[in-house]
């Protein structure tokens, strides 16, 4: 599983022209899965993200969470995380889980979100065709991969 977090102070996400979800100060977070992923991957990835210190004290020091700002989270699934470009110039998204499997855990991992966060979270479509935009603030964006916990 494998998440981009970006520090927002706004974003929003439209799919098939209609606006599925928006946020003002918080995280904008792009999260891909792959055929192997399981409820471990769920739940560490999960608390890694309400849990990271990524927002400034007041201090100007990276020292609050998301829970501590009571920021909001847009959660969007994207498979091109697993996006492969080994062999030529083409990608290639075998890595990727089918949305057979990839839906369940998207949408497990939304529910664990919010109940680790106490509120709902905003959210793009599965498997849609979707702009998104932001205002990255910093800019400070972090990934995080649950097979590589660095």
């Amino acid at each position: 599983m494998r998440l981009v977090i970006q520090r927002v102070t706004k974003a929003e996400v439209i799919a098939n022209g209609t606006r599925t979800g928006t946020i003002e100060r918080g995280l904008l977070v792009l999260v891909g899965f792959e055929a192997n992923d399981e409820e471990a991957d769920l739940i560490w990835a999960a608390s890694k993200l309400v849990q990271m210190r990524i927002f400034s004290d007041q201090a100007g020091q990276m020292n609050l969470s998301i829970q501590d700002i009571q920021g909001d989270i847009l959660l969007v699934s994207q498979f091109t995380l697993y996006a492969s470009t080994k062999k030529g110039n083409r990608p290639s998204f075998v890595a990727a889980a089918r949305p057979e499997l990839a839906v369940p855990l998207y949408n497990s991992f939304i529910k664990r979100v919010e109940l680790l966060l106490g509120k709902g979270v905003q959210k793009g479509v599965f498997g849609a065709d979707m702009q998104v935009s932001l205002q990255n603030d910093g800019p400070v964006t972090i990934l995080i991969d649950s097979k590589n916990k660095q």
